[in-house]
């Protein structure tokens, strides 16, 4: 499988909002952090932004809580009609619950690990995921700078998918031209990327450096 690009729209111009998201023809996902000011600082955008987002594009919508109650969002983001979900462990008490809700909508499910988190925390329900997002930067915040641990943990869970298989790897924070191939060779499916693409002049250029085109 070829690497997937997801651009997170947490550094689009939103008073552009259309004209954002034409210009990411070539992307294979979008990205949309949801934050709630509790479990990260920051605050980002809500329902009404995600369903405009959904009415503009037919690409897969990626959710990513950095919330405290993540358990309160599912249902109406499956209303919306997202295609992945992933949350913290931290902030749950029952994780494999939460995912079996999440895919019960048909939704895939993805715990986030936070870059002190360690693989092994999943070693107990890694079994029932889609996907691990593995944050390459400290959550809440867009720009900051690619923490190169995040590569190792890459390779740990790559070399699980010989007991796992069926499981996906995404990574973001910080992902650039700079850091996209190694992180590529080191086996993750899908590069999540912001400022990296936003900040460019041309979108799809910038999509195709990533994948390594």
């Amino acid at each position: 499988m070829s690497v997937k690009i997801a651009a997170s729209v947490l550094s689009a111009d939103f008073g552009h909002l259309a004209d954002e998201i034409n210009k990411l023809e070539a992307t294979d996902i979008i990205h949309l952090d949801l934050m709630d000011g509790h479990y990260v600082p920051n605050l980002s955008f809500g329902y009404p932004f995600i369903s405009a987002i959904r009415k503009l594009t037919n690409k897969a919508l990626d959710a990513h809580l950095m919330v405290t109650n993540p358990d309160d969002y599912v249902e109406q983001l499956a209303e919306i009609g997202i295609q992945y979900l992933s949350f913290h462990q931290e902030t749950v008490y029952h994780s494999h619950r939460l995912v079996q809700r999440i895919k019960s909508f048909g939704i895939k499910a993805g715990i986030a690990l936070n870059p002190a988190t360690p693989v092994h925390s999943l070693d107990d329900i890694l079994s029932e995921l889609d996907f691990v997002l593995v944050m390459s930067v400290n959550p809440g915040y867009s720009a900051q700078k690619f923490i190169p641990h995040a590569i190792t943990k890459v390779k740990q869970l790559n070399a699980l998918k010989a007991t796992y298989p069926n499981f996906l790897i995404e990574v973001d924070g910080g992902v650039n031209g700079d850091n996209s191939q190694d992180l590529i060779s080191a086996g993750t499916d899908i590069l999540v990327s912001a400022s990296y693409i936003f900040a460019s002049q041309d979108y799809t250029a910038s999509i195709n450096t990533l994948k390594g085109e």
